[in-house]
């Protein structure tokens, strides 16, 4: 039976640290899938490809995401570094997506 992993501040060995930051992975791993089929969802529903790159809309997203972590006392700027990673990403795939789907 497996322990239940406790909280960060909890932890009290590396063994713990290690489940938990495992754990965390796995959670995120599936609100990134949550968030890739909001990806789907855009390719099928905007009516162009030239639609799918929003620069404002970008800008928006990565600045909400750095306040969000502001507020939290996460690193700024890291964020907005993993932010950019994520949604360029997001575009890119956003892209393949529009360009499978037969209109």
């Amino acid at each position: 039976m497996n322990d239940p992993i406790p909280d960060p501040c909890d932890c009290s060995d590396m063994a713990q640290v290690r489940a938990g930051v495992d754990q965390v992975d796995r959670e995120l791993m599936a609100l990134l899938a949550r968030r890739f089929g909001y990806m789907d969802a855009a390719a099928r529903i905007k009516p162009d490809r030239a639609a799918v790159r929003d620069e404002p809309r970008k800008a928006q997203v990565i600045s909400a995401a750095m306040a969000d972590a502001r507020e939290r006392g996460l690193p700024e700027t890291v964020i907005g570094q993993m932010w950019e990673v994520l949604v360029e990403g997001s575009i890119a795939y956003e892209f393949a997506r529009w360009d499978e789907i037969d209109r």
